[in-house]
Order: C-alpha cells, then structure tokens, then sequence
C-alpha cells in the first residue's frame, strides 16, 4: 500500500475516528484504525465493539491496500507534522511496519493484522430518513443534560430517539421526538416527523455515541441520512458514516411523569431567574445544591440556608397569581435548564411543593421540561 495525502486533510480525519478509540483497551486491535487505500481516496475506521466510524478522504492512491495503525499515536505524529505538507504512508506486503514520510521526518509504526479488525457497520436498516445537520444538534442539544449517570439503570444512559404519534384531540401532527430522563429532570424536543421515519422502532443512542455525533453536527452542515434498525443506527455525513449499537432496553413511559394538569402558573425572565439562582446558590452546599422558591403574588423569594457558610436571598418581580406556596429545586438542576432557553421568558407550572414542575419556554413550543421539587 502507498498513499499520498495532504497534512490537514488527514489530520482532521484521523481527529474524527480516534475519538472512539478508547486509550486503555484490554484488546489490542482495538487500539487501532483501519486504513484502506483504494479509487481515489483513504478510507479511515475505527470501533470500539459499540461504535464505528468511517471517514472517507481524496488521496493520491499509488498502490492500493489495507492495514491498522495504532489510532492515537499516528494522530500525534500527523498533529506535529507542518501544516501544508504532503505525507506518503506506506506498507510492503513484507513488512510488519507502516512507514509515514513528510520531508525530513520518517516514521515507522507496528500494524496489527487487517483480518483481525472488526467491523459492525453491516445491518439490515428496516427505516431510512433525511434530517437537516441543525435540527438533528437541536434535538440531542435540548435533552443530553438529562442523561441519566446511574449505571444500574443503563436504560436511562441515552436519549431515546423515537415517533410520537399524531393526537386528533388537538390536531398535534406525528413528531420525532428525542427525551431524556434521571429521575430528578426530564427534557423532551420534537421536530415533524420526516418522510420515511413513520413506524420507527424507538431507540435509546448512548452517551458516547451522541458526544460524537454532536461534534460532527457542529462542524458540519447539509442533510443527514438516518438509517435505523432494532439494533443499531447510523448516521451519515456526506463523507463520514458513525454506525452505533442502540441501548437494550426498554425506556420507561415518561409521559406518566408530565404534569399536563398543574395549574399554578408563573412567568418570569429568564436571564434575571438564572442570574439570581446562580447568585444565591454561591451558599448552597455542594451535596444538595438546595435553592427555596417562595411565591407570594407577583413576587418571588430565592433563598439559601447553609449551616456552614450562611444565608443568601434575593427577590425578583415575577408574573404569578394565586395563594403563595414554597417549593424547593436543586440550583443546578435548574440551571441547566434556564441554560436551554431560547427566550427571554420561562413559564413555570406547579401544582403542590412536593409534586413535578412542569417548564416551558415559550418561544420554543417543541421542548418542555420537568423538574422533581426537593425538600428544603
């Protein structure tokens, strides 16, 4: 194999699949990419058994071939490389060793068999559907902070990407709906159902998988393919496919925890409830991160009480009628959900101090959140 390829070009590639490649692995082939050189270009992949991702980049093809490199250390080498240069990589069929070449600096790595790399990407996908790069980022931005950490309930360590059916007692229309939950918060985001998404088995993305897709929804614009079977979804960019395992397991039926019937209301901006939590939370204890909310008609009180470093409150004028009640929320909690806000406004519906919280923001009518109240 002997392949000629511009510096940057390869650079930005080989910072896509070496992502995956987890830097202690108990599986030495594992450790390394793929590299296929064939046509007019360099196929790139990488996995680690749950996720595959496969770049594919123009190359000057002298002689065609495959083999596996050790991912993060050809990363490094490429990385100090000087920008602009051309490298030439390298294998006889005779060797055990890859050869990287640009100007001056020859490098020589081991390989590892290309017959021992494994590939999971082959599926029989039962749905296909396109979705534009911004609103595939909006759906996993507006619900990854919900993710739940807790291993033992591995059912709740992804976003469960699914339909929501069309509902005739509102005209609602059929949805495709990412939600994630804790326990503690729950955030919900839609779009239309796109063309050919109808029926989709709902799957729940793991945690790794989405931060890798998330990157490339950042940096990359355009439509995504989106092919989708019980088992495993990929995802493709133009010229990178990111093939992954779904969760097994079942996604608990979080329409339960919606609190559609809270009638107590409030509104209030968002930018001056964010900052006035954020301020009084100076003093919540890192444990409990507790923040008390008293409303009393249009006024709120945001108070914390900590035993070992004070008393912080601070009042904000807010839009709400009715008997006062005291709720408390984790500060944290609910800033990372005022940090999701695309307006200048929050609306909040309560019902009792120990009950949900339903949140909504009213310039965004395809999310919602749910807060559990905490006791302060």
């Amino acid at each position: 194999m002997e392949a000629i390829i511009e510096k940057n070009e390869l650079l930005k590639a080989l910072n896509h699949v070496q992502n995956v490649v987890e830097k202690r692995n108990t599986i030495p082939i594992l450790a390394n990419i793929l590299i296929v050189a064939e046509g007019v270009g360099l196929k790139l992949i990488s996995t680690d058994l749950d996720i595959e991702v496969i770049e594919e980049i123009n190359a000057k093809i002298e002689v065609g071939g495959s083999l596996t490199a050790p991912a993060h250390l050809l990363y490094d080498i490429i990385r100090k490389l000087p920008d602009g240069s051309e490298i030439l990589i390298s294998k006889n069929d005779d060797q055990e060793h890859l050869t990287v070449s640009s100007g001056k600096s020859n490098f020589k790595l081991q390989t590892l068999p290309r017959s021992d790399f494994p590939e999971i990407s082959n599926d029989q996908y039962t749905h296909v559907f396109t979705i534009v790069s911004g609103e595939l980022n909006r759906l996993i931005e507006k619900t990854r902070f919900a993710i739940s950490n807790e291993e033992t309930r591995y059912y709740l360590n992804g976003i469960y990407l699914h339909e929501s059916p069309a509902d005739s007692s509102n005209g609602k229309m059929p949805t495709l709906r990412t939600v994630s939950t804790d326990g503690h918060r729950l955030a919900q985001a839609e779009l239309p159902l796109p063309e050919g998404a109808k029926g989709i088995p709902g799957v729940i993305i793991p945690r790794k998988a989405i931060s890798e897709i998330l990157k490339l929804t950042h940096e990359l614009d355009g439509d995504i393919e989106v092919r989708i079977s019980e088992n495993k979804l990929k995802f493709i960019f133009n010229n990178i496919e990111i093939t992954t395992k779904v969760i097994d397991g079942t996604f608990p039926d979080y329409n339960r925890v919606i609190p559609f019937q809270n009638d107590k209301k409030m509104s209030v901006d968002a930018e001056l409830l964010t900052d006035a939590v954020d301020r009084v939370a100076t003093l919540s204890s890192e444990r409990g991160r507790a923040v008390k909310l008293s409303l009393n008609n249009n006024n709120l009180i945001l108070s914390v009480t900590s035993p070992e470093a004070g008393t912080a409150i601070e009042e904000i004028s807010v839009d709400f009628k009715g008997e006062g009640f005291e709720i408390g929320f984790n500060s944290k909690y609910l800033l990372d959900i005022t940090s999701q806000l695309s307006g200048q406004s929050v609306k909040f519906l309560f019902s009792e101090p120990n009950s949900p919280c339903l949140i909504l923001d009213p310039d965004d009518e395809a999310t919602l959140y749910v807060l559990m109240p905490m006791r302060v």
